[in-house]
């Protein structure tokens, strides 16, 4: 006890403050993940989900999803959904982020009013653009067809040819305040002195945005981009909410085919192997990106 004590005085006693967020993680987190992992190598189904020992299936679960057509196609589904959403809401995001870091009147109001798709829970934002891409009575076809551009009801969601890209717009719409609000901050770290040298110096806008602007967001930009990756990759709620993964698997993320095998299908073991791949795919950007950061500041 006299020891403890001891342990804890002076430096140490940060360790108290830090250990209930630890039990925390640990518990809730630490657990989970390592008790998904020892179920990947078992086969566990409806049979043997009650059992007391349960069956050792080594490496057979990953081998199966690696010759699953199903899994290949959510995986190359993830990373399509994934740059396809990066890529739109990052541009979008940058030029808003110039355009309201000018000083005009209603920047600030407006610029509150854009972040409100990213605090709607992205459930209720997945049935409104489920309701916007409807077939018969969806928003998007009705305006179509009152411009003229189209004379019969597209199948948005319902299509293999027009599912992702409609799941894509509405993760595009969540992603953007995200990535303006985050820019902006950066922004507002650069010295406008620079701005006026450079202006002195006979340096246009576009030479100011390519030397002074873009070089001093580059910490901020590989942070949103890293960050972006890492809960795009992840998605389920709003596929799951939109189309299910249909049609035909056509938007099937890693995230929903492994929901679908374990909860619907019933392979509880295959599923955890799909969920266990997107977890070592996540792990290692995650490490790319702690390692970014601790680099940039001894630096």
């Amino acid at each position: 006890m006299k020891k403890a004590k001891r342990f804890f005085q002076y430096d140490n006693i940060g360790y108290l403050f830090v250990l209930p967020a630890f039990l925390y993680m640990l518990i809730f987190v630490g657990y989970p993940i390592v008790d998904n992992i020892i179920l990947s190598f078992q086969d566990v189904n409806m049979k043997t989900l009650t059992a007391a020992h349960k069956p050792f299936a080594g490496l057979a679960n990953y081998i199966e999803i690696f010759q699953d057509p199903v899994f290949i196609k959510s995986l190359s589904n993830t990373l399509l959904f994934t740059v396809c959403c990066l890529l739109f809401q990052f541009l979008i995001g940058f030029a808003l982020a110039i355009f309201f870091n000018q000083n005009f009147k209603i920047s600030k109001p407006v610029r509150g009013l854009l972040m409100m798709p990213w605090m709607i829970p992205i459930t209720v934002t997945a049935l409104i653009f489920k309701f916007i891409f409807g077939t018969d009575v969806g928003i998007l076809n009705n305006i179509l067809q009152g411009l003229g551009i189209i004379k019969e009801n597209i199948d948005w969601l319902t299509s293999t040819n027009t599912a992702m890209f409609a799941i894509v717009c509405a993760n595009v719409w969540i992603g953007i305040p995200f990535n303006m609000i985050l820019i902006s901050t950066g922004l507002t770290t650069i010295p406008q002195e620079l701005y006026e040298s450079a202006s002195i110096d006979g340096a246009g806008k576009i030479q100011s945005f390519f030397k002074i602007t873009l070089p001093l967001l580059k910490p901020t930009i590989e942070s949103v981009l890293i960050l972006g990756f890492i809960y795009t990759f992840k998605v389920f709620d709003l596929v799951y909410v939109m189309t299910g993964g249909g049609p035909v698997n056509s938007t099937h993320m890693l995230s929903t085919y492994s929901y679908k095998l374990s909860f619907e299908m019933f392979k509880y073991s295959k599923g955890s192997a799909v969920a266990n791949v997107l977890f070592v795919i996540l792990l290692i950007i995650s490490m790319f990106y702690l390692r970014m950061t601790t680099k940039g500041e001894e630096e």
